[in-house]
């Protein structure tokens, strides 16, 4: 495909081999060798790179498909790429992944299996007017939706798509019993092994300015449990630790409430905290594409071209 042997995608002389790469920021030049062995061997190369996680794709090689599937070079009657994508496809699922467009057009790819898109997107980049659209509606629910809410229609489906698994809520009826943890859930390292969570998710602003700093203590007494209670893993069938806490507030997580937090916690069980507040959940909620929530949808008309009289 990448030389256009295939149908559907253009044929690239040697010169023109050598440009793809570079527009995929590989230093790969073609100096005469047989075009499919060389290439073949490049992209060998680039998929023993290293990755993110078990579950993802080398950089190099989401640069690779996203420069296959340039809707710019659309040939013959495929100019929308649609028959390049399926031919794409038709290789990508021997091994557990699917290529697809995404709402901007460009080539993206995910693992089946777990619905993961293989590159991280940066949630620090600009965004498009489209995306700020959905970041509003998304801020309008987290201002109204329950903490229930938070937990299993925003957080759940996050998590999963930065490729957490086996993540297990609590519900209100279970928390006395989950020591701290309203969800835990799991992560496995490029090596394999395998990191516990556990989350701790409020509602609104955490803060501990002023006269009160109750919300903050009772998540810092909820956190000391977490930190200090086992779970049960039943895919292992054992009792484990959790290795790291996030702390997750639907509003603004002030400096004053992560110092105190802090300064209560000693250096060892500081190092486990991770803060994340509402500006990080909607990044990584909009440049994750994830669907937003249907409480975040603007209502449907519910008009009848019947009723209107003429």
């Amino acid at each position: 495909m990448v030389v256009g042997d295939a149908e559907h995608f253009h044929y690239r002389s040697s010169k023109y081999i050598t440009e793809f790469f570079e527009d995929c920021d590989l230093e790969y030049v073609h100096q005469g060798e047989t075009r499919s062995i060389w290439v073949a061997e490049k992209i060998a190369e680039i998929l023993a790179m290293p990755s993110a996680s078990p579950v993802a794709m080398p950089d190099p090689f989401v640069h690779v498909i996203r420069r296959l599937l340039d809707r710019s070079e659309g040939v013959n009657d495929d100019a929308e790429r649609s028959l390049a994508l399926a031919s794409l496809n038709t290789v990508l699922a021997r091994e557990g992944w699917s290529a697809f467009y995404d709402e901007h057009g460009i080539g993206q790819i995910k693992h089946i299996a777990t619905n993961t898109i293989a590159q991280m997107a940066n949630p620090h980049r600009p965004f498009t007017p489209s995306e700020l659209q959905r970041r509003d509606q998304l801020i309008g629910y987290l201002n109204r939706c329950s903490e229930d809410e938070l937990i299993e229609d925003v957080l759940l489906p996050l998590f999963r798509q930065l490729g957490f698994h086996r993540i297990t809520a609590a519900g209100h009826k279970d928390k006395a019993l989950e020591y701290g943890k309203d969800v835990w859930m799991k992560y496995t390292l490029p090596t394999l092994h395998v990191l516990y969570f556990g989350i701790q998710a409020k509602k609104g602003k955490l803060d501990a300015s002023g006269i009160s700093t109750r919300n903050v203590a009772e998540i810092y007494t909820q956190l000391t449990m977490m930190l200090g209670h086992e779970i049960f893993d039943p895919e292992t069938n054992r009792r484990v630790l959790v290795d790291h806490a996030f702390i997750v507030a639907g509003g603004e997580i002030t400096k004053q409430a992560r110092n105190w937090i802090g300064n209560k916690l000693d250096a060892s069980k500081r190092s486990q905290v991770m803060f994340m507040d509402r500006d990080d959940i909607l990044n990584l909620f909009v440049v994750t594409n994830l669907p937003l929530p249907n409480g975040a949808l603007p209502p449907t008309s519910s008009w009848n071209v019947e009723d209107v009289s003429f």
